[in-house]
Order: C-alpha cells, then sequence, then structure tokens
C-alpha cells in the first residue's frame, strides 16, 4: 500500500477543507472509518455539493484508495439532505460496495466541522485537544477525495465567486489565478474601492483588501460585498474596539457559550468566561486554559448567537494565540456529556443566512467544467500546514503544467506545482511567478 502514500505526496495533495493538512501523513495512519466530509456547511459555497453530483465516481474512488490505505473496514460519505442530485448518483454507484454508505445530515451550521461530523456519524466525541483519529476515524474533504482518485499532480483549485456580483459562478482555476481575474469573470464590480472580498466562507473567512492576491489550495470561495456591509465591518473592526465594547457592553448573558457547539458536545468551550476576564482584567476569570484553547474558530459566537454585536470569537482566538504562543501545555481531555438538546440548538444554515444579511446572495453559483484561462499564476510555495516549500526552478526557466516547482522534501508540508505552461519570471521566499 505504500504506492498510494508515495504517489499522494508526489501530487501535493492537502486537505481542500480550508487546514491544508498534507494527506499523505493523514493516510500513513490507521483507522477503523473513512469520513468524506461533503457538509459544506459555510453560506454560499457551492463547491463541494456539484464535484459530489458531477464527479461521483471519482469521491467514491478516492474514498476506496484511503480506506485501502488507513486499513478501515468502512467508508462513509456524509453530505446534507438537500443535496438530492448528489445523493441519488452516489447511491447508485454504492449500493453494491457493502462498506461504503451515505450519511445524510441536516443542514445545520458548522455541520462541517470534523468534530461536529464524526459526532454525527459514529456517536462518539473527539477528546479536547484531539484529533478525529483518537476514536479511530480519518476525514478528508471531498476534492481531496477526488484528488486521491487522479493521481496526477494538483494545479487546479475549485472555487466558489459569489455575492454583490453579476454572474456567481463555480470555477476550476490555476492555482495561483489572481482573484481579480475570477471576479472579473464572475461580472464582479469594477468600482473595487466601494467592496472587500471574504476569503474562505462568510462566517471564517478573512476580509482581503488586495484583489490580485492569488488562489492556492485552500481557497474554497470569494464573497464579494459593499464595503459598508455588516459582515465587512465586523470583520473588519479593530481589536481595540472589540475589546472597549467587551469592557463596557458585555453583560455575561451566556448565549457564546450555550450556542457553542463545542460546549454542547460537552467539550468545555466557554466563551463568555474569556469576555469575563478580559472585561474585568483578570485572568482568573478567563476560565480553564481548554476552555480558551478548545475554540475552533466557527464563529458562531460573534456572528449569530451574541445579541450585543460582540465579538468572542476575536477575542477568544486572540487570547488562544496569545496563549499558544507562550508554550502553554494542553492535554487531551475526555469530553463531559453531550447536552441532550443538542438537536435543538443547531443553527440551520437558512436562518444564519438571514442573520448574516446575505438572503439576496444566497443563488446558485453553477459549476463551469472548463480550466479557467489565465495567462499568469503566482503559485505560493505554502500552501499547507508545515514548512514552506523549497523552489526546484530557477528564473527564466520553462515549466509546464504539472511540473515539479517546489518541494519540502522530508519535512511536514507538501509538493507544489507549475499549474500553466510558461516561463519562470520571479522567485520569492513566498511563491514563484509564472508567465505563458
Amino acid at each position: 500500500m505504500e504506492n498510494y502514500i508515495q504517489r499522494i505526496k508526489a501530487a501535493g495533495i492537502v486537505g481542500a477543507g480550508g487546514a491544508g493538512f498534507p494527506t499523505h501523513v493523514k493516510l500513513s495512519a490507521k483507522a477503523k472509518l473513512v469520513i468524506i466530509n461533503g457538509a459544506e456547511c459555510e453560506p454560499l459555497l457551492r463547491v463541494d455539493q456539484q464535484l459530489m453530483e458531477f464527479s461521483s465516481q471519482e469521491v467514491v474512488d478516492g474514498l476506496k484508495i484511503a480506506i485501502n490505505q488507513v486499513e478501515a473496514t468502512e467508508g462513509v460519505i456524509c453530505l446534507k439532505e438537500k443535496y438530492t442530485n448528489a445523493i441519488n448518483n452516489l447511491k447508485e454507484i454504492v449500493k453494491d460496495i457493502p462498506n461504503i454508505r451515505l450519511q445524510i445530515i441536516k443542514d445545520y451550521y458548522p455541520a462541517g466541522d470534523e468534530v461536529q461530523l464524526v459526532y454525527e456519524v459514529t456517536k462518539k466525541v473527539v477528546p479536547l485537544m484531539g484529533i478525529p483519529l483518537d476514536v479511530g476515524v480519518v476525514v478528508i474533504n471531498v476534492l481531496t477525495s477526488i484528488n486521491i482518485a487522479r493521481n496526477i499532480p494538483v494545479t487546479e483549485r475549485v472555487i466558489t465567486v459569489a455575492g454583490a456580483i453579476g454572474k456567481p459562478t463555480t470555477f476550476i482555476a490555476p492555482v495561483g489565478t489572481p482573484y481579480s481575474e475570477l471576479i472579473a469573470a464572475s461580472n464582479g464590480p469594477k468600482d473595487i474601492e466601494n467592496y472587500r472580498i471574504i476569503v474562505g466562507g462568510p462566517m471564517m473567512g478573512d476580509v482581503e483588501l488586495d484583489w490580485e492576491t492569488p488562489i492556492t489550495k485552500l481557497t474554497g470561495g470569494l464573497i464579494i460585498l459593499p464595503k459598508d456591509h455588516s459582515l465587512v465591518i465586523k470583520k473588519t473592526r479593530t481589536t481595540e474596539t472589540d475589546l472597549n465594547l467587551t469592557k463596557a457592553i458585555c453583560c455575561q448573558c451566556t448565549m457564546c457559550t450555550d450556542m457553542c457547539p463545542k460546549y454542547i458536545l460537552g467539550l468545555h468551550t466557554e466563551p463568555h468566561k474569556v469576555m469575563r476576564g478580559l472585561a474585568n482584567q483578570d485572568p482568573t476569570a478567563l476560565g480553564t486554559i481548554l476552555s480558551v484553547v478548545s475554540c475552533n474558530n466557527c464563529n458562531l459566537c460573534s456572528l449569530y448567537a451574541c445579541p450585543m454585536d460582540l465579538d468572542p470569537g476575536k477575542i477568544t482566538t486572540m487570547v488562544k494565540n496569545s496563549l499558544l504562543q507562550k508554550g502553554v501545555k494542553t492535554e487531551k481531555i475526555v469530553p463531559q456529556e453531550t447536552d441532550e438538546l443538542r438537536d435543538s440548538k443547531k443553527v440551520p444554515t437558512r436562518r444564519l443566512i438571514a442573520r448574516l444579511d446575505l438572503t439576496d446572495y444566497n443563488v446558485p453559483a453553477p459549476l463551469i467544467f472548463e480550466i479557467f484561462k489565465t495567462k499568469q499564476v503566482k503559485v505560493m510555495l505554502k500552501q499547507h500546514i508545515g514548512v514552506v516549500a523549497k523552489p526546484l526552478v530557477l528564473l527564466g526557466d520553462s515549466v509546464y503544467k504539472g511540473d515539479l516547482i517546489g518541494t519540502c522534501e522530508d519535512k511536514l508540508g507538501a509538493n507544489v506545482h507549475a499549474s500553466i505552461n510558461g516561463k519562470v519570471i520571479d522567485i520569492t521566499d513566498s511563491y514563484i511567478e509564472i508567465k505563458n
């Protein structure tokens, strides 16, 4: 089975759901169950649901390889009940495969979080500060599974462009394509000074001001919104402002904790205590270290739960990063009992979209099967968890799509490849630029 690991490593496959963990490392483990994460819980994104519909066979083929590699006994494709076309196609493919099945889940946020997904399928809770492997599970993304099946270098990214544009679209684009080109192809705004880009999804994505930034293997969505949209304003609010608002307004209603998906699973996460500690400038009021570092940054507390428009997610992340940078030691903790009202506390995606004032943008973004054409790309040398890839090309070299141009050798990381034919016109510590 070693050939699977070597070819996955050679192809530079990483987790396409956002984290970017090198897939060859993940599949070197042994597990009882492999889950395909097709929940795609971020509002407005349309990547995984369409890939499961139109590339169903490759999703299953990649899952078969993953099952064999980790020596699992079962594989589960987990997707939402509203993805009816994908469900029908996948059901037909797996009906005669005894160790692969579908798991249909409700449309809630954050259904795509690994910890939530593992619980949906197994009713087991991943330990605090643990990973799915701790309960015998490996989770991979839909696009990751497809890339495993294709057995070729990862040179494209499937990405949804949505929001305040004329033609929401899901593209297959060369890695390194500038945001601006995809937005223009979607009939995006020309007066860009009045708009902002949220990279990723509306909940966990960040605002990017540079429209020439290149996409990476991890870029699943570009959401274009007016600069005065409430979501943009909140995401760009300064930390100083958020701290001052916390001190002045937080009434300790505990809604941020009561609706925290991890807290509901019994995982101790308590953002209201972090708010209390900073509001009173009292470190002893922060709660346990585990209640801080266990946050998964889903931002449900900030963008849905808090009735005072505060930002517990940002505050918790700030404290968490500070603790981790100081080398705070953590350990895996067995969770407390799961809240028996968990199902009633799930936040329906449609309600979340309304709260975010995104209802007008919640429209289809059809997948274009032809690979997007671009004449120039910047291939980032770090598109994964781990070390920065080392360039293997020189200025002026001619390269072809799929050529290996950067490697992490035997360190944690992933290979990067040329995504178009052309000549290397620039090499920096961050990227390799290729012009057709």
